[in-house]
C-alpha cells in the first residue's frame, strides 16, 4: 500500500506524465528503481525509500562490490531497472549489466572500440557521467561522441550515430536524457574552440530531430526573436551575433557537457552552457551570448522559450553547465514553480521555471569575491547582471598580467557534481569547492583540434577560512541562505543523495562515503571506500531491502593529477598543484561499493 501511495504522489509531482517518456515516468515513480542518472526528470536526486533512517544508518555494512577494471575518474553512478544493475566506466566507456538476483553476475558487457587519440582531446580526465534507460534500451554517449542504443536485455547495439568530430576537439563526458521519443545529448570541447550545441535524436532510429547551438544566428540557436525572452523581455533579432566580434562565435565554446532536466507540465528541457572560447577575455569583446546561459527549450522543437545569461563576457571559466533542479518551494511567502541552479560562479540562482523570472541570486560560499552581487532591480538597465569587482577582473589588468586571489577558482564554487533536494526539509544539499586562484591570460591562436585556452592558472584553498578546499552545505533556495555547512579538507566532488529516511549521503575525494542528518548536518556514518569518490550516490530496493551504492575511482578535474600522472602544478588547467596533497590519502581505483543494513 505504501508503494502504491508513493507512486501516486510521484505521478502527481510529475504533472502531465503523458508528455514524458512513459517508461521513464513509470520507473522514476517507483523508488525501487533508478533509471536515469539524476534519479528523476526534476534532477532532485531524492528517494522515497526510507528503510535506512537517521536511527539505523550507523549500522550500514558493505553488501557487495564490483570492479570496472578501469583506473581513471569514475563519475556518474549505476542504474537499476527490473532487477538489473547497469554499471559504466570512464574511457573506454564499458557498460556492464549485472543480475541482482544472482549475486551481481554479469549478464552482458559492452566495450566499444574507440580511437585512443580522443583521450588527449578530453579536457579534464576521461570521465563519463553514465547511460540512461528508456523503452527497453540503454543509451550511452561515448567519449568519441558516438551515441549508441543498446538492448537492455542483451547488450546488442540497436543503432548508433556520431554526434561530433574529435579531430576538431569535440568529445563527450556527459549523460543523456530520454524525453518522450527523443534522446537529448550535449557536447564537450570549449577548451578547443568548439561551436557547441544540444541535439535531439529519435530514440528508435537515431535520426537527428533538431540541433540548437549556444551561439550564432537565430536559425542556429533556435531562437524566435519575438517569443524567446530573457528576464521577461524578447531577446530580439541576432541576440547572439551582436555580442561577438566578427566570426569569433564560430569558435565560441558554450559547451553543453552538464546535466539536463525536464518538466512534463511545460514540455521544457532545461540545461546550461559553458565558457566562451578562448579563456583570454580580451580576444572576444562583448557579452558572448549565449555562453554561460540557462536555457529552457521546447522538447519537441528545440526552440528556446526563455534564457538567462549568468556571467556575461566570462573572464574566469565559470561554466554554467551545472544541474537545474526543479521544485515547488516557498519564495517570499508564495509557493513558486522554480528552477534552482548552483553555478560555477559561486551564485545560487532561483528562477521561475515557467517564465524565467529571476527570484534569488546569492553567494553560496561567502568567500566569492569576483562580484559584489547581481542587480535585482527590474527597472535597472543592468537588471540580472553581476557587478564585477575590478580587482578580480582578469581583463582589467590586460594580457600577460597575473590577477591573484580570485574566488572561486575556475572549477567554481561547484562543478558538475550534482546537488540534491529533499521535499521533507525543503532544503538543497550542495557539494562545494572552497578554492581560489591566480589567473594570467595570454594571446592564443586557434587551430582546429588543438587547445584554445589562453590562460595559466594556479589554485589553492580559500584564505582566512577553515583551511580546507570544500564544504557540504544545506541551502534555502527561497531565501538564498546557507542553513548549515560542513567543512571538508578537499572539494566535495561527489553527487549528493537525499532520502525519505531523513538521511543525506555524499562522498569525499579521500574516499569516504558519509551519511548525515538532513535537518542538522550531523555526521551519522562514514566508510572508507577503495579510492577517492567523484561519483554520485544512488539508492535502490531489491528483494524488499534498501541499498545505497557509489563509485570510487579518483579523477576528474580535481583528481586529474593522480588520474593522468601529472606533476607540474599548473597542469590540469591549474588543478594539479591545488590538489597535490590528495596523493597522501588515496590512489587510483575503479569500483562500485554497495551498502545495506544487516539482516
Amino acid at each position: 500500500m505504501k508503494r502504491a501511495i508513493l507512486g501516486v504522489l510521484a505521478g502527481a509531482l510529475l504533472g502531465g506524465v503523458a508528455q514524458a517518456n512513459d517508461s521513464v515516468a513509470s520507473l522514476t515513480a517507483d523508488p525501487a528503481s533508478w533509471p536515469i542518472q539524476t534519479g528523476d526528470y526534476a534532477n532532485t536526486r531524492y528517494s522515497e525509500l526510507g528503510e535506512i533512517t537517521k536511527d539505523n544508518v550507523g549500522d550500514l555494512q558493505v553488501a557487495w562490490t564490483f570492479s570496472t577494471g578501469v583506473l581513471r575518474g569514475h563519475e556518474g553512478g549505476p542504474l537499476v531497472v527490473d532487477g538489473v544493475m547497469y554499471v559504466h566506466s570512464p574511457f573506454p566507456n564499458k557498460v556492464f549489466a549485472l543480475d541482482l538476483n544472482n549475486d551481481g553476475k554479469i549478464i552482458w558487457t559492452y566495450e566499444p572500440k574507440q580511437d585512443p587519440d580522443v583521450i588527449p582531446v578530453m579536457c579534464c580526465d576521461t570521465v563519463n557521467r553514465g547511460p540512461a534507460y528508456a523503452d527497453g534500451m540503454i543509451f550511452l554517449h561515448q567519449a568519441d561522441t558516438t551515441v549508441v542504443a543498446l538492448d537492455a536485455k542483451t547488450g546488442e547495439v540497436k543503432w548508433s550515430v556520431v554526434n561530433g568530430d574529435p579531430s576538431k576537439g569535440e568529445t563527450n563526458t556527459a549523460t543523456v536524457l530520454p524525453v518522450k521519443d527523443k534522446i537529448i545529448v550535449g557536447i564537450s570541447g570549449g577548451e578547443f574552440g568548439v561551436n557547441c550545441h544540444v541535439t535531439a535524436y529519435d530514440m528508435n532510429t537515431g535520426e537527428m530531430l533538431w540541433r540548437a547551438h549556444s551561439q550564432g544566428p537565430d536559425s542556429d540557436i533556435l531562437f524566435d526573436p519575438e517569443t524567446t525572452t530573457e528576464l521577461g523581455k524578447p531577446v530580439g533579432a541576432d541576440s547572439s551575433l551582436k555580442t561577438w566580434e566578427g566570426d569569433q562565435w564560430k569558435i565560441g565554446g558554450g559547451c553543453t557537457w552538464g546535466w539536463y532536466s525536464y518538466d512534463p507540465e511545460t514540455n521544457l528541457v532545461y540545461y546550461g552552457s559553458g565558457n566562451p572560447s578562448t579563456w583570454n577575455p580580451s580576444q572576444r569583446p562583448g557579452d558572448n551570448k549565449w555562453s554561460m546561459t540557462i536555457f529552457a527549450r521546447d522538447a519537441d522543437t528545440g526552440v528556446a522559450k526563455w534564457v538567462y545569461q549568468m556571467t556575461p563576457h566570462d573572464e574566469w571559466d565559470y561554466d554554467g553547465i551545472n544541474e537545474m533542479i526543479l521544485a515547488d518551494i516557498d519564495v517570499n511567502g508564495e509557493t513558486r514553480k522554480v528552477l534552482v541552479h548552483f553555478d560555477r560562479n559561486g551564485l545560487g540562482y532561483t528562477l521561475d521555471r515557467v517564465t524565467g523570472e529571476l527570484l534569488v541570486a546569492e553567494k553560496f560560499d561567502p568567500v566569492v569575491n569576483w562580484t559584489t552581487g547581481v542587480d535585482m532591480d527590474p527597472s535597472s538597465e543592468t537588471y540580472g547582471r553581476p557587478a564585477v569587482v575590478t580587482e578580480y577582473s582578469t581583463e582589467a589588468g590586460g594580457e600577460d598580467v597575473n590577477t591573484t586571489g580570485i574566488c572561486p577558482a575556475a572549477l567554481g564554487t561547484k562543478d558538475q557534481q550534482p546537488a540534491a533536494f529533499s521535499p521533507q526539509t525543503g532544503l538543497f544539499y550542495v557539494p562545494t569547492n572552497h578554492v581560489c586562484m591566480d589567473y594570467e591570460p595570454f594571446r592564443v591562436s586557434y587551430t582546429a583540434g588543438q587547445p584554445y585556452v589562453g590562460a595559466t592558472l594556479s589554485m589553492y584553498p580559500a584564505p582566512d577560512s577553515h583551511g580546507g578546499m570544500g564544504n557540504f552545505i544545506a541551502w534555502d533556495a527561497g531565501k538564498g541562505e546557507i542553513v548549515w555547512s560542513i567543512p571538508e579538507e578537499f572539494s566535495v566532488w561527489s553527487g549528493a543523495l537525499a532520502t525519505a529516511g531523513g538521511v543525506v549521503f555524499y562522498g569525499t575525494l579521500e574516499g569516504y562515503l558519509k551519511a548525515i542528518d538532513a535537518e542538522t548536518g550531523e555526521e551519522l556514518y562514514r566508510f572508507k571506500t577503495p579510492s577517492g569518490i567523484i561519483g554520485n550516490v544512488m539508492t535502490y530496493e531489491h528483494g524488499g531491502k534498501q541499498y545505497v551504492a557509489v563509485y570510487s575511482g579518483i579523477g576528474g578535474w580535481a583528481g586529474i593529477g593522480l588520474a593522468a600522472g601529472l606533476v607540474n602544478p599548473n597542469d590540469g588547467l591549474g588543478a594539479v598543484g591545488g590538489y597535490a596533497a590528495l596523493s597522501d590519502y588515496t590512489a587510483l581505483g575503479g569500483s562500485l561499493t554497495v551498502f545495506a543494513l544487516p539482516d
